[in-house]
């Protein structure tokens, strides 16, 4: 009997203890005290956003290591020397280089420039005329060569970047969104372009060849258009690109695809 009392007096004793804890717990608190807490949270979560880089800083910084500048000679159809300007992108280990064929079809020189300054001559490799895609091989490639990330295909509506070399302006990038998947164009040379991504990042000409990017900076397409119903024809951005495809693209250099 007295074990059982002696029992009985350990549960109550714990019951009070409990009672005790939980009566000197401190008071719930006030409208005012909940209201700046919550402002001080959202201060930070503020700072916290604003101190970190936009994407399409990002991106640009993913992409850049592996742009490269392509300037051409021709010899024009009246027998004069012409230059030629364009974009593209390094593919792999190797250095190689993807960018659109029109850039460096029926050129007697290519030169290509890499971002550390590094400059070499470059000869095509491989090329699928059907998608305006082209592979070259530089005579060598930077001191450090980094591949483009390739990634998948995009949505209408996705944020997206093109990064070329508009009208000289070397590395310059400029945002949009997908406007349109599967379209068709005919260019100049009256051949129809198929498959195309349609974009409104703005691009104009020294951009053909040069990456389009999703906003992780991966490459999803190679510049290849533009659309322009001026009568001259001049091949200035009025709002429509065109890119194909990396999934595409990549045949023409046996790229291999995420």
């Amino acid at each position: 009997m007295w074990l059982s009392g002696s029992i009985v007096v350990v549960v109550l004793l714990s019951g009070a203890l409990f009672a005790a804890t939980r009566d000197s717990s401190p008071p719930p608190l006030d409208r005012a005290q909940v209201g700046a807490i919550a402002s001080d949270v959202a201060k930070k979560a503020i700072e916290s956003a604003q101190s970190a880089p936009a994407p399409s800083a990002v991106a640009y910084q993913q992409i850049l290591p592996s742009l490269v500048e392509i300037e051409t000679e021709r010899v024009s159809s009246t027998g004069d020397a012409a230059g030629g300007l364009g974009a593209g992108v390094i593919i792999n280990a190797t250095g190689s280089i993807m960018t659109a064929l029109h850039v460096v079809e029926g050129a007697t020189a290519i030169r290509v420039s890499f971002v550390d300054g590094t400059k070499a001559s470059a000869t095509i490799a491989s090329t699928d005329p059907k998608n305006d895609i082209a592979v070259l091989e530089p005579e060598h490639g930077p001191e450090t060569i980094v591949p483009a990330v390739l990634g998948g295909g995009g949505q209408v509506g996705d944020v997206t970047y093109a990064v070329g070399h508009p009208l000289g302006y070397a590395g310059s990038l400029s945002a949009g969104v997908i406007s349109g998947l599967n379209r068709t164009v005919t260019v100049k040379s009256g051949k129809k372009l198929t498959g195309l991504i349609q974009f409104d990042a703005a691009v104009n000409p020294g951009n053909s060849g040069g990456p389009l990017l999703n906003r992780s900076g991966q490459v999803i397409g190679i510049v290849t258009a533009l659309a322009n119903p001026a009568a001259a024809g001049d091949g200035y951005f009025i709002g429509i690109g065109f890119a194909v495809p990396i999934g595409t693209a990549g045949g023409a250099g046996n790229v291999p695809q995420k």
